[in-house]
């Protein structure tokens, strides 16, 4: 269980980076409740997604699995810091200031990293249900409390989040390699 929370976990910091770009419009109640659980919903329907793939995937690739879990947590926080951040907290908010498809293409953009996580989560045969309980209560609260916090905190507090959710998943990566090294 603990090593499936230490997966969870970043997938905080990046739902609140959004939450907080959000929150920084000014969202009225009802809003918050609205997008909170859009969001929690991709979050849990795309682990399911990546955790069935990858789970396949890991049965076919045997003992190589834990070292393409690894690379695969490597290359997710390494594309989230080379990433441009620069006009994330503007686009966001203009899609929520939108209905129907925008909001589908935020949620599906959210969570395109619950997709990756998943995917790595079944490749070392994680539980699925445990997964997306887990990913499903953090997403929730956490855009609930970054929502709320975000027109207080602004850019930097959204930007830190992202940043220490990639190096939380790369350090996980390390743990990942470093289990598989020494079992």
């Amino acid at each position: 269980m603990l090593k499936l929370i230490l997966f969870v976990f970043p997938l905080a910091f990046d739902t609140f980076a959004v939450s907080a770009a959000l929150g920084a419009g000014g969202l009225r109640k009802q809003q918050r409740l609205k997008i909170g659980l859009l969001l929690s919903s991709f979050e849990m329907g795309m682990p399911v997604i990546g955790l069935l793939l990858g789970h396949g995937f890991g049965s076919v690739m045997g003992g190589a699995a834990g070292y393409i879990a690894a690379g695969a947590l490597f290359a997710l926080g390494a594309s989230m810091l080379a990433g441009d951040k620069s006009a994330d907290g503007e686009h966001v908010a203009a899609l929520v200031s939108n209905h129907g498809l925008a909001l589908l293409g935020l949620g599906i953009s959210v969570s395109l990293d619950e997709l990756a996580m998943g995917f790595t989560i079944g490749l070392l045969h994680l539980s699925i249900i445990g997964a997306v309980i887990l990913i499903g209560a953090q997403a929730f609260v956490v855009a609930q409390v970054g929502m709320r916090l975000g027109s207080k905190l602004g850019e930097v507090a959204r930007a830190g989040a992202e940043y220490i959710a990639a190096l939380a998943l790369i350090g996980l990566g390390f743990l990942v390699l470093a289990d598989k090294v020494v079992s």
